[in-house]
């Protein structure tokens, strides 16, 4: 064979050999360099590069002669996919700070939100119920739909991803009002074409919270009815149990009857046992675990602390609440059903949740936020305290206090058992929310005096329950904060450390990682982020806020474009 004739077998040989190195020189928006890869699986850490273009990520693997427009040196970090809050409640507040700043410094990059009411649908009725609430935040309400408020936050951006459940009581709310009655089959059908809607509009479920009026007054077909529309979308049944006390085996039963009968997945929110039940963790554990053995798509979330977080009105039985917040102001400045609800109140019922049984007394009450500025000396304050000062039974302080507050008031009360946080946190199916809106030290948020959860919830497992106790595994936790919360959301492109995936990571030092928010002084970040990124774009570099705000609107299975 002539020179000539080797020609082409010499170019091709010469192809391939140039190939693997025109390869390895490619060029990516962003590389992370030399980090302790925990992908969200569950596996160990193993060593890589991650390489990013276009908000997803590109490449994973050894990348020593790529080059970027960033480099980041991940050098005895971990790298892991973005956290998952499971329940948020930043509807409001990312409209006031768009940054999420107590979310991202705890390596939040997506909040899933919408417990029971959702930011929308409304009406001119539900404004006025919440009139108070958005004066408190100076925020005005310019949409209705679902649509109109996802357009809203996508022009002025967010530091987050965001995802929205419709409420059912919202749905009751816009067709009922607030009155203790059950609706009417024409009612019902309209509630039903409002879930419907709201799927299509990119709701990820339909969610309850049952404690609070007029979720309460719903019956347990009504709920089916409800959930079964979401099911036919892809959606998730979540739920605020109607009791975690004296009541709890029984609305477990009711929840599960709602997930087998609509035939739809089961989310939990903030599972716990409260004062009546402590101990009863492994028994609500077995529970679930037969439900699950008998094909009930059923699991839970979340956030680890011995105090959960309420309104004050909580404190009263749902019927003073039937007609809604005038109804039960004007009951609490009248003497007769002042004292019905005192009665109440002391008496030891599973057919409600009864915060007031709840705890051991008025120390373990503390006041988180108020909407009047002249009652903002007492954020920070147990009821016990007040109580003293205004010379009065902790339960007139209650009742007093929601009048001068306007029923607006929040606060944390101390309820919960070490072991049984430990136990609920430990199973497979549990993943971790904050169930607390994003805030801020700064402006008007950092008026608030916010449960801790606000700023350190995921921090604080990662340093309490994996580095210092070991009650789970770094690889774990990281599962619990991200595949598993994207499997539950259906979110297929997010939660995971994988070529083609949505670019939401964290960089941590797990020996550094802590949260520095307590109950006393609340309104202070988390430590220990040197990085997070949101769809690519850091929102945390360095350990410093960049302002950024990258975050999208995360729409349900059912999403159809209008």
């Amino acid at each position: 064979m002539d020179r000539l004739g080797c020609l082409p077998a010499f170019a091709a040989l010469l192809l391939l050999l140039v190939a693997p190195c025109q390869a390895a020189a490619a060029s990516y928006d962003l590389i992370i360099r030399n980090g302790r890869i925990i992908d969200g699986t569950g596996s160990p850490w193993y060593a890589a590069d991650v390489a990013v273009t276009n908000g997803h990520i590109a490449a994973i693997g050894r990348l020593a002669d790529a080059s970027a427009a960033r480099i980041i040196d991940a050098h005895g970090l971990i790298v892991a996919p973005g956290f998952i809050d499971m329940l948020g409640q930043s509807e409001i507040t990312l409209l006031v700070d768009p940054r999420a700043p107590s979310k991202i410094f705890q390596g939040i990059t997506t909040e899933i939100t919408g417990e029971g009411e959702s930011v929308a649908p409304v009406n001119d009725a539900m404004i006025r119920q919440n009139q108070a609430t958005y004066d408190h935040y100076h925020v005005t309400v310019d949409w209705r739909t679902l649509p109109q408020y996802f357009a809203r936050l996508e022009k002025q951006g967010t530091g987050i991803n965001f995802g929205t459940y419709i409420g059912a009581t919202s749905v009751r709310e816009m067709v009922i009002g607030y009155v203790d009655r059950a609706p009417s089959k024409d009612e019902l059908q309209r509630m039903q074409d409002l879930v419907q809607e709201a799927m299509q509009q990119g709701a990820l479920g339909v969610s309850t919270s049952l404690q609070y009026p007029p979720a309460p007054y719903a019956s347990t077909e009504e709920l089916i009815a409800l959930a079964t529309v979401a099911a036919r979308y892809g959606g998730v049944y979540a739920t605020h149990m109607r009791s975690e006390g004296a009541g709890e085996m029984a609305a477990l039963d009711e929840t599960l009857r709602i997930g087998r009968e609509a035939r739809i997945p089961v989310e939990i929110f903030h599972l716990k046992t409260g004062k009546e039940n402590w101990g009863n963790m492994p028994v609500v554990i077995d529970h679930i675990e037969k439900a699950r053995a008998e094909g009930i798509d059923v699991a839970a979330d979340t956030y680890a602390y011995t105090a959960w977080s309420n309104d004050l009105a909580s404190f009263t039985p749902p019927w003073a609440s039937d007609g809604g917040k005038e109804k039960l102001l004007s009951r609490l400045k009248d003497s007769a059903t002042r004292t019905r609800m005192r009665k109440d109140l002391m008496t030891p019922s599973d057919k409600w949740d009864n915060g007031w049984l709840e705890v051991e007394g008025p120390q373990d009450i503390l006041i988180t936020a108020v909407n009047h500025r002249d009652l903002r000396k007492y954020q920070g304050k147990r009821l016990s305290e007040v109580a003293a000062e205004w010379h009065q039974d902790a339960i007139d302080t209650i009742f007093d206090f929601l009048i001068r507050d306007e029923a607006g008031t929040q606060i944390a009360a101390f309820g919960m058992r070490e072991p049984d946080i430990v136990l609920a946190l430990q199973q497979p199916w549990v993943s971790v929310g904050c169930d607390d809106g994003a805030t801020s030290p700064e402006g008007i948020l950092g008026a608030d005096h916010p449960h801790p959860r606000a700023y350190g919830t995921f921090p604080r497992i990662l340093a309490k329950y994996v580095r210092e106790e070991r009650k789970l595994s770094l690889p774990d936790a990281i599962r619990k904060f991200t595949a598993l919360p994207a499997q539950r959301e259906h979110l297929t492109d997010r939660g995971v450390i994988k070529q083609g995936m949505w670019a939401d990571l964290v960089v941590f030092d797990p020996e550094v990682i802590h949260d520095a928010a307590t109950y006393e002084n609340p309104n202070q970040f988390s430590a220990g982020m040197s990085y997070v990124l949101v769809n690519g774009t850091p929102v945390i570099a360095e350990g410093r806020m960049t302002g950024e705000l990258p975050g999208k609107v995360l729409r349900g299975a059912g999403y159809t474009k209008q």
